[in-house]
């Protein structure tokens, strides 16, 4: 089995893919004007309008409620990607912060409030960890 993709349902989806589009500098390949992707070399942001939940099950998912879930990107440099976020991003819940994992990580909420971690690891178990990416 893969991981290979999440999926974020919204209710304004030009804004959020083009709010993602801007913070990874990745463009979305859009499949219909309700479903984009957004794809790394390992892993690939799905976002869907609400109007694709009734094809799985009316009501299954509800936009702009996620409280538990964090959408994680490793970057080469979490300080400069922070540089270049000030001033798009409007809710930074942290600056920069070494974890005790080893990971140099900033935290910041989407337009729609879901949380999302761009990290550089810091530590070389965390560079080791993190090589083969």
């Amino acid at each position: 089995m893969d991981f290979v993709s999440i999926r974020i349902i919204t209710g304004d989806i030009a804004r959020l893919v083009e709010f993602y589009e801007k913070a990874t500098g990745i463009l979305a390949v859009w499949a219909t004007e309700d479903f984009a992707e957004l794809s790394t070399p390992t892993a690939t942001l799905a976002i869907g309008s609400t109007r694709t939940v009734g094809l799985f099950a009316p009501g299954s998912a509800r936009p702009a409620e996620n409280r538990s879930v964090i959408i994680e990107f490793l970057v080469d440099d979490v300080d400069r990607v922070h540089r270049n976020l000030t001033g798009f991003v409007t809710d930074f819940v942290n600056e920069p912060t070494t974890m005790p994992w080893g990971n140099r990580a900033l935290l910041f909420r989407d337009p729609d409030g879901n949380l999302v971690n761009f990290f550089t690891p810091a530590t070389p178990a965390a560079v080791e960890k993190f090589a083969r990416h």
